[in-house]
């Protein structure tokens, strides 16, 4: 095997790397701020990519779906945290857990309902398909939009929880609720806007995963697997674990498909268990975060 091959895969790595780090890092969002283990998460990837259908069903616009798809699924999850979550804030862990596992369910038999038990296809837009040179070979432009798209959506994230006064607030909310509550700062508010964030970035890595691997009803159940599994990896509500795992664990299933494809679902499970068996808490995880 070449060099070239090597990084060429390594690029393919990346790209599968981008759809789970969005994925990871939503999840990672709502739990290291909100407690939350949302079971729903992987069905609000499968409605973000059919709510992308549905939208360039209408406008024919890939570009127009790729806006409003995060818009309407964390418009969604601003209405299941204010409606069902919300309520349950204090009373344990296992409560919000177990709603959204049922809303999971939910959101499946509408998906169904809706859109039929049948996977549908979605092909990526004409200016991001084929191939370009990267100096190295040949390689998918989608791909490569992929990378880009989540490297500017990371940034964005950091520029606005790092060195804004609304990140200032939501980091202070995620150490200590209670003085955020006592400076006057309605907390409630934040966990909204944070739920809702979570929610989107699940359903803008539907759409965007959309064109890899088609649109079916079920699609969110590995996902919800695939996202968990990166969390843990990285730390619970770490969000650069969610960032460092996903990319990682894009690495090993891409390398992996090398030399025995059929074991590259298996290699995410390899690095978890590797992980916990010499860092429990996780790569970048708090030790007691569960307790």
């Amino acid at each position: 095997m070449s060099p070239n091959f090597l990084l060429l895969q390594a690029f393919t790595g990346f790209a599968l790397g981008a759809i789970y780090v969005l994925l990871a890092v939503g999840l990672a969002l709502v739990f290291g701020l909100l407690t939350v283990i949302n079971f729903a998460h992987g069905a609000m990837f499968a409605v973000g990519a059919y709510i992308g259908i549905f939208v360039f069903g209408l406008t024919g616009n890939f570009w127009i779906s790729l806006v409003i798809v995060p818009l309407a699924v964390g418009g969604i999850g601003l209405v299941v945290e204010r409606v069902l979550v919300r309520p349950l804030y204090g009373r344990g862990i296992d409560y919000p857990l177990l709603l959204t596992f049922g809303l999971s369910y939910v959101l499946l038999d509408l998906i169904r309902i809706l859109w039929g038990k049948q996977g549908l296809p979605f092909d990526a837009p004409d200016a991001l398909s084929g191939a370009v040179d990267i100096g190295i070979g040949y390689f998918p432009l989608y791909r490569l939009f992929l990378i880009a798209l989540t490297a500017a959506l990371l940034v964005g994230l950091w520029l606005f929880i790092d060195k804004t006064s609304y990140g200032l607030v939501i980091r202070a909310g995620a150490r200590d609720p209670e003085i955020v509550r006592v400076l006057g700062i309605d907390i409630a508010r934040v966990w909204l806007m944070v739920f809702g964030i979570g929610t989107g970035l699940a359903g803008l890595a539907g759409m965007l995963a959309a064109p890899l691997q088609g649109v079916f009803p079920e699609m969110g159940t590995p996902a919800l697997m695939v996202a968990f599994v990166i969390t843990v990896i990285g730390g619970m509500g770490s969000l650069v674990g969610a960032v460092v795992a996903g990319l990682l664990v894009g690495l090993a299933e891409s390398f992996t498909a090398i030399f025995a494809p059929q074991f590259s679902q298996l290699s995410m499970y390899v690095i978890m268990v590797l992980v916990l068996l010499l860092r429990p808490q996780g790569l970048f995880g708090r030790a007691g975060l569960l307790g």
